[in-house]
């Protein structure tokens, strides 16, 4: 009774309610009373009888670590986030891994100042961030001289390029330069150039990063940054022939409309973004807060910077525009299987000037393409759609390539002049995605974090183990998630990247004959491999994230990526020096190329390989598919993060609206689900999830013991008292330095320290009222005693007052008595003196006649 526990709920994915009555192993139904004070009857799952899961005590909510929790499960770690994001305004939060929360908000946590704070402390000293995952992996790349990665990942939005960027930043702040080059400031030079040309908006985040990057900093022995090197990966090309709505080109093109009136780009003949067909389709050609004209000026900076001369600099902008007016092409139908472009037609006349090639050459080009056979060679018209789709995949295929020419550019740029010793690698990748809609960019992200998944699981479990074997307690094997068999289906022998090969070598493969021989190879026979109902067409695979289901259409084309031959010839006879240097190189290019129709998907990606190809494969390389190229790089990429410590931070997305500080249950528990955190929670939770150094525990839990039991040695303090606590000895493990418990037994620990507080304070409330109440009764008694005492002095001062001033009244009466009376009795005697006078004259003198 009155435990608290999370029920699931439609919208807010987890409630807290409170238990009303005890359960009984039997009882079907849990009595429960809601935070907002609605009761409700919970029905338990009659075949498993699980039990809602438990609330954490309220001292562990909000805590840094979420492995601290007593209760390690989505609705506890759901909380957890929620009320450190909302309530204190944290973005970051431990669970083994770094999570952060795109606050959509500035915010001055990443001045130099606190990354001064942050250098040189241990993980766990200060607050969570992502200053405190670089120092750590810079740390150990100084004490363990072994090489660095730290893997940032989360959807579109989620913040993963400001967290890669933040973290290159803490490297250039606190390694300095090894050369008086200020390599550092090269380093992160590459990120505006890199965001330019790689970067767009999206319906879900003003600056998204279309391709997935990697970033070695090298450092040298006194771990000092010397250089750099970048490998990219799956560049979403066609966002250069088509923007859905509310969505924009690469920033770069509008940075060039932004800037048409400058005096070094008339002869581009630029003019405002709504003019091109490749800038205005999203409908959405301004982002509010930015001033691409500014922006321009920082890339042209950028550039400088990194070598990039100003003649290379308006040789890019050339082919960047000569794009531009590429897209705004237009073809008229003759009949069903033949267009042409009209004579002297404005838009391709300025892009075969930009380009430096010949008019004639490249409109006739355009409109048809050479078919060869074993004896003969065709030149065949292609019908409108064709042409369209072919200009949308040389625009596509230049682009491509001259996104590779500035990635190796930049390598060049970043080059260590002197011996490497060591790097940190920063990977800025896609996260896993599923849609409504789901087509050949969605496998391959979603293979690429099958791969990463299983990476990072292996490394948690590693983890775990080491931390066991380090403390000496015995490990027991604990069972996780192997998604080896989701990795097989798409990437084995006769898996689905297999078969689409396979398909793609066929004269007559389709998307439809691919579908039906992966239903024939895996369906009913591999668990992870479904078919929908009501689709031949699709098939759905079991992600370790979600269920994704998978459109078949146009898998092959994307797959094969191909371009007109003879378009690409007519570009490599150009006078334009820069333009043959894109594709000289060709079967080295980074890239293969694509001729999706830009009308189908809004969202196909290249596969980007390491700048430096070996030697020998060159010719080998361009006949590979964009499947085998992608497994190729991403099994080159997971022998690189093997080969060092990983570092995760997962970013997450809080709410779709980019709102600030704005939490959305439902949004965040799906990517909490696809980035893998809650399955590194249940294999932490597992084992022994809650850990305690002896001291810690020690100074938490003294309440708990009594004097007799407090001993000089902490250690065995704390074991003689858990004995007594914990009967059930497999519920905890003593190590060198910590005490590890299973799940649940921190919050029992604390109901027994909570139980005794609270006795210890009705009884300190007891002592206190009565120590109050008499402190108050002493006070009143001895007020009332000195107002008795100066009531009764001044009553006897009144009193004595009375009788002075009664005595007074009676001496005055006395001697105003007697005054009268003396006046009086004078009047009297001097009448009667006057009298005797007068009479005794009268007397003497008849006597005196008499005689």
């Amino acid at each position: 009774q009155y435990a608290r526990v999370w029920i699931p709920d439609p919208e807010e994915v987890w409630k807290s309610a409170e238990l009303l009555k005890d359960y009984k192993p039997g009882d079907k139904v849990l009595q429960l009373r809601l935070e907002e004070g609605k009761d409700l009857e919970y029905c338990l799952d009659p075949k498993t009888k699980e039990l809602p899961p438990l609330r954490n005590p309220d001292i562990l909510v909000g805590e840094n670590d979420l492995t601290a929790l007593s209760y390690l499960h989505e609705p506890a770690v759901l909380h957890n986030l929620k009320v450190r994001f909302i309530d204190s305004k944290l973005i970051y939060t431990y669970c083994i891994v770094l999570v952060a929360i795109n606050p959509y908000e500035q915010l001055p946590i990443y001045g130099e100042d606190i990354i001064n704070a942050y250098s040189g402390q241990n993980m766990g000293d200060m607050d969570p961030h992502i200053f405190a995952v670089a120092e750590e992996a810079y740390k150990q790349m100084a004490r363990d001289e072994r090489n660095q990665s730290i893997i940032v990942s989360g959807e579109s939005g989620a913040g993963k390029t400001v967290s890669a960027k933040y973290a290159m930043r803490y490297f250039a702040t606190v390694s300095g330069s090894a050369s008086e080059a200020n390599v550092e400031e090269k380093v992160l030079a590459s990120n505006p150039i890199m965001e330019s040309i790689g970067n767009a908006k999206t319906t879900r985040n003003d600056n998204s990063s279309r391709f997935g990057k990697y970033i070695e900093i090298g450092f040298d022995k006194r771990y000092r940054i010397i250089g750099a090197n970048m490998r990219t990966y799956l560049l979403e090309k066609s966002r250069v022939v088509f923007q859905a709505e509310e969505e924009r080109n690469y920033h770069i093109f509008y940075q060039l409309c932004a800037s048409a009136a400058l005096p070094e780009f008339k002869t581009l003949r630029l003019g405002n973004a709504d003019y091109f067909h490749y800038t205005k389709q999203g409908g959405s050609p301004v982002i509010d807060g930015v001033d691409d004209a500014k922006e321009m000026v920082n890339t042209r900076q950028a550039c400088t910077l990194l070598g990039i001369t100003d003649s290379y600099q308006m040789g890019i902008f050339r082919i960047l525009a000569g794009i531009l007016h590429l897209g705004n092409v237009e073809f008229a139908s003759r009949d069903s299987d033949s267009c042409a472009i009209p004579p002297k037609h404005e838009p391709l006349t300025i892009f075969c000037d930009l380009m430096g090639v010949e008019y004639e050459e490249m409109a006739h080009w355009l409109c048809h393409r050479k078919l060869s056979t074993a004896t003969e060679t065709y030149i065949k018209p292609i019908s409108k759609l064709h042409a369209i789709n072919a200009r949308d995949a040389l625009a596509k295929h230049i682009y491509a390539n001259l996104f590779n020419w500035i990635v190796d550019h930049v390598n060049k740029a970043l080059h260590a002049t002197v011996k490497q010793h060591s790097f940190i690698g920063v990977l800025d990748i896609y996260g896993f995605e599923t849609f409504e809609i789901n087509s050949f960019e969605q496998f391959c992200i979603n293979y690429a974090n099958e791969k990463l998944q299983q990476q990072f699981n292996m490394h948690v479990f590693k983890l775990e183990q080491e931390e066991y074997m380090k403390e000496q307690i015995p490990w027991t094997l604990i069972d996780f998630y192997d998604n080896q068999p989701c990795i097989n289906l798409i990437e084995a022998k006769m898996g689905i990247l297999d078969l689409l090969d396979e398909e793609c070598k066929m004269p007559k493969g389709s998307d439809d004959t691919w579908a039906q021989k992966l239903y024939n190879t895996h369906l009913n026979k591999c668990a992870l491999f479904e078919k929908p109902r009501l689709s031949n067409k699709a098939f759905i695979i079991k992600h370790f994230a979600d269920k994704v289901e998978y459109q078949c259409e146009g898998f092959l084309e994307k797959n094969k990526d191909t371009v007109y031959e003879e378009q690409i010839k007519v570009l490599k006879s150009s006078k334009f020096k820069l333009l043959p240097e894109l594709f000289q190189d060709e079967e080295k290019a980074i890239s293969p190329t694509s001729a999706t129709p830009s009308g189908r998907v809004p969202l196909t990606r290249t596969p980007v390989k390491p700048a430096k190809a070996r030697p020998g494969q060159a010719s080998k390389e361009h006949k590979k598919t964009v499947g085998h190229q992608f497994r190729n790089s991403l099994h080159l990429l997971m022998e690189t993060l093997n080969a060092t410590t990983p570092h995760y931070v997962r970013c997450i997305k809080p709410n779709d609206f980019k709102f600030p500080f704005t939490f959305d249950e439902k949004r965040a528990v799906q990517q909490l689900r696809a980035c893998g955190v809650l399955e590194t929670i249940r294999i932490s939770a597992a084992g022994f999830p809650s850990r305690w150094t002896y001291q810690e525990f020690f100074s938490r839990y003294r309440v708990l013991m009594k004097q007799r039991d407090v001993l000089g040695d902490r250690k065995q303090t704390c074991k003689n008292v858990l004995e007594k606590l914990i009967l059930d000895k497999d519920k905890y493990q003593f190590g060198k330095t910590k005490i590890f418990f299973r799940a649940g037994q921190v919050a029992y620990l604390e109901k027994i320290r909570a139980d005794k507080l609270r006795a210890a304070c009705i009884r300190i409330q007891k002592t206190i009222r009565g120590w109050l109440m008499r402190k108050k009764y002493v006070r009143m008694r001895k007020a009332a005693i000195t107002i008795q005492r100066y009531v009764r002095g001044y009553q006897a001062r009144c009193y004595a007052n009375f009788l002075r001033r009664t005595r007074a009244a009676i001496t005055i009466q006395k001697f105003q008595r007697m005054y009268v009376v003396r006046k009086r009795y004078q009047c009297m005697r001097a009448a009667t003196i006057a009298l005797q006078a007068l009479l005794r004259g009268y007397m003497a003198r008849n006597k005196y006649q008499m005689v």
